[in-house]
């Protein structure tokens, strides 16, 4: 093992631990092969900005899994996945949830589709297709998660149709965001906002989570 590959374990072990996370020793592989994974295929198809297994444990996997608390599915859907996340890391982190991985990019959903078939990970769909053509779960999604989609009216406008009624969005941002909240559409409220303390990773991280206003108490 190189020492970037033990800076990566030790990295991932006491992040986890930081954000209250127990993974048995099948959870802990897969997250590292899917560090491994990625850095490999990175070399080749600049599926990241971010270079080494150390920076990708802190800035891809915590980050991803800083959000699993407020994650309950039973369907999640990944829009804008790019490489997977956070929606492989939520599925390996909590093996009953149904994850759909959706993006355009075809080498970025060639690497899912790796991922997914290296990892063993049966509750992982990846979707090769722009937002706008796919055709949703029958009865839609329970939560629809965004980590680097687009503004936070379009991921919602262009999401909507692929909700659950009493559905959640669960939108990843950075300070920006407020800007962002005017432009939601009419009938979506803000239901929570919650700091992300990802560690080993700087700057203000948060997750907005909205929902269809309740016209029935209008």
């Amino acid at each position: 093992m190189t020492q970037g590959d033990q800076l990566a374990d030790a990295r991932l072990d006491s992040g986890l631990a930081a954000l209250g996370i127990a993974v048995d020793d099948l959870q802990r592989r897969r997250l590292l092969a899917l560090v491994e994974l990625l850095h490999k295929w990175n070399r080749a198809y600049n599926l990241t900005a971010v270079r080494t297994p150390a920076e990708m444990v802190s800035r891809h996997l915590l980050d991803s899994a800083a959000v699993m608390r407020y994650v309950h599915g039973p369907e999640l859907l990944d829009v804008g996945s790019g490489s997977g996340l956070p929606g492989l890391v939520l599925a390996i982190l909590e093996p009953t949830l149904s994850v759909t991985l959706l993006d355009s990019n075809g080498k970025k959903v060639r690497f899912q589709r790796q991922a997914v078939m290296e990892l063993g990970l049966g509750n992982v769909t990846p979707v090769q297709v722009r937002v706008e053509a796919f055709a949703p779960l029958s009865g839609g999604y329970s939560q629809v998660i965004s980590r680097a989609f687009s503004s936070l009216g379009d991921f919602v406008a262009l999401t909507a149709r692929l909700m659950k009624p009493h559905g959640e969005w669960l939108a990843m941002k950075g300070p920006a965001v407020d800007d962002e909240l005017h432009g939601l559409p009419e009938g979506v409220e803000v239901t929570a906002r919650h700091e992300l303390a990802v560690p080993y990773v700087d700057g203000s991280r948060q997750l907005v989570i909205l929902r269809h206003q309740d016209v029935s108490q209008a």
